[in-house]
């Protein structure tokens, strides 16, 4: 196992742990992400407060490994994100959203690039927005 594949998986422990600490500790201090539901991040303090919303939204949330690669600096994760909603929902808006308190199952795939100090200095993740906030029942009913 390389440096990315440990990097990925220790961010992985972090974000289902909840420790935002050690979630920031893991991105360079200028490093990117883009989410879709956050857009494009830039440094380590926006991405961590992006993943210290979706902690406090799904804190029991947990992850299982469909596949895991290692490309170079590069580490690609391909799994299912679940959980209960019982925290605030932050809008990009910055109002909040009352739990739902709907079970959640999302897959996604994200892009971690490691440099050579065990920082992650490009992020990229990729899940169903839509299916998303279906699931936490946040989309409009559909006109028959």
């Amino acid at each position: 196992m390389g440096q990315a594949r440990e990097v990925m998986d220790r961010l992985t422990t972090a974000i289902t742990a909840g420790d935002s600490d050690a979630i920031a500790g893991l991105y360079a201090q200028d490093a990117v992400a883009v989410t879709p539901d956050g857009g494009e991040l830039h440094g380590r303090d926006d991405i961590a407060a992006y993943w210290r919303q979706m902690t406090e939204a799904v804190p029991d949330g947990s992850y299982q490994s469909v596949h895991a690669y290692e490309v170079g600096n590069t580490a690609i994760d391909e799994g299912v994100f679940t959980g209960k909603n019982t925290g605030p929902i932050q809008l990009p808006t910055g109002e909040t959203l009352p739990p739902t308190q709907k079970e959640i199952s999302i897959r996604g795939v994200d892009f971690a690039t490691v440099d050579d100090a065990g920082r992650i200095v490009d992020y990229r993740l990729y899940f169903d927005e839509m299916e998303f906030l279906g699931q936490l029942g946040l989309l409009p009913d559909e006109a028959s």
